[in-house]
C-alpha cells in the first residue's frame, strides 16, 4: 500500500494532508525516513512514526479506556467533557465509538472500536454479554434486596422484571453485580427498585475483559491480540 494511504486509513487526514506530512519529512516506516508519499510497504506488521510519535498499523482500532468521572460518551457532549478528548487525534478521525456507553459519573473498564460488527455484537442484548460493576450504595445492602436482585425487580416501561446473573455483597454498602442488558442507567435503576441508591458506580470487567490493573485513570492502551479473539468469538 502506498505511504500516504497507509498514513490516511489510520487517521492522519486527507491523502494531500498525509502527502504534505511525508514530503516534510515528518514520517518513518520500520525506522528509516521516508519522504516519498507513493512508496509501497506491506501492511503486516508495519511500525511507523509520524512527527516522532510511533505507531502501528492496524486494520482495525480497538482500544480499552480506563474511563474517569465527569466524562461523557459523547462526541457532543452536554454538560461534562468528551471521552474523545482522551485519546489521540488519529483514533478519533478513525471514527472509533465506545462499545456501549457509561454515565458521565460511572467509571471504569470502557472499550472503543471502529470495527462496525464487533461493536454491534458486544452492544446487542440479545447475546448476553456479561458487565460487573461494583456499586456503592447509599443505605445498607440487606439480604432482602439482594434477593430481590437476583429474582428480578420491576423496571419503569420494561414489560417483564430485569435481575441481576450475580449479586454479591462485599460490604454493608459495596455490592458487586453482574447483568447481561444494556438498559438505560439499568444499575441504578436496579437498586432504586430495591429501596436504595447508587452512590457510585465502577465497571471492572466487561465481556469477561477484566480493566487491566495498571491502566491509570484516563488512561489508554490498543487492546492485544490475545485480548482481542475472545471479544470476536462472543
Amino acid at each position: 500500500m502506498q505511504l500516504e494511504r497507509i498514513l490516511q486509513s489510520q487517521g492522519f487526514g486527507s491523502r494531500k494532508e498525509c502527502r504534505a506530512m511525508i514530503r516534510h519529512h515528518l514520517v518513518t516506516v520500520n525506522g528509516e525516513a521516508c519522504a516519498n508519499p507513493f512508496a509501497e510497504f506491506s501492511t503486516t506488521g508495519l511500525h511507523f512514526s509520524v512527527a516522532d510519535e510511533a505507531w502501528q498499523f492496524q486494520a482495525h482500532a480497538t482500544l480499552v479506556l480506563h474511563k474517569p468521572a465527569g466524562y461523557e460518551c459523547s462526541r457532543q457532549p452536554q454538560h461534562h467533557r468528551s471521552i474523545f478528548e482522551l485519546i489521540p487525534t488519529p483514533l478519533r478521525n478513525r471514527g472509533v465509538q465506545p462499545i456501549g456507553r457509561l454515565d458521565a459519573d460511572t467509571t471504569g473498564i470502557l472499550l472503543l472500536t471502529d470495527n462496525g460488527q464487533l461493536n454491534h455484537r458486544l452492544s446487542s442484548g440479545k447475546r448476553n454479554i456479561p458487565k460487573v460493576y461494583r456499586v456503592g450504595t447509599r443505605h445498607p445492602l440487606t439480604p432482602e434486596s439482594i434477593a430481590n436482585l437476583l429474582a428480578g425487580v420491576q423496571l419503569h416501561d420494561e414489560p417483564a422484571p430485569v435481575r441481576a446473573v450475580a449479586a454479591e455483597q462485599i460490604d454493608s454498602t459495596t455490592l458487586r453485580l453482574t447483568v447481561t442488558e444494556g438498559k438505560y442507567h439499568q444499575v441504578k435503576r436496579m437498586l432504586a427498585a430495591t429501596g436504595n441508591r447508587v452512590e457510585t458506580l465502577h465497571r471492572e470487567q466487561f465481556a469477561g475483559m477484566l480493566l487491566p490493573a495498571n491502566l491509570a485513570v484516563g488512561s489508554w492502551r490498543w487492546l492485544s491480540p490475545d485480548e482481542l479473539k475472545p471479544l470476536e468469538q462472543q
